[in-house]
């Protein structure tokens, strides 16, 4: 079985906060991958029972200077 090379690095609700984490580590050269239930990202976005939680994956090569962003990120918007 081939080993993976993603894993999950946090969840949040919608896609709108989803794509602005997205962009900030990009900023910094961390590859990000975003996975949602199709039903959460329609034209009318549901968000009733966890279908807006939009899950990060990173590479596990990069998901140490990806926590670490992180943790950056919410200690500032605290």
């Amino acid at each position: 079985m081939e080993e993976l090379k993603w894993e999950i690095l946090t969840e949040v609700q919608g896609h709108m906060q989803a794509d602005l984490l997205k962009s900030y580590f990009e900023a910094y050269g961390i590859e990000i991958e975003l996975f949602q239930e199709a039903v959460g990202r329609h034209i009318y976005p549901v968000t009733v029972n966890g279908l807006g939680l939009v899950q990060l994956f990173v590479p596990k090569r990069q998901a140490a200077d990806a926590r670490k962003l992180l943790e950056e990120y919410n200690n500032a918007t605290e």
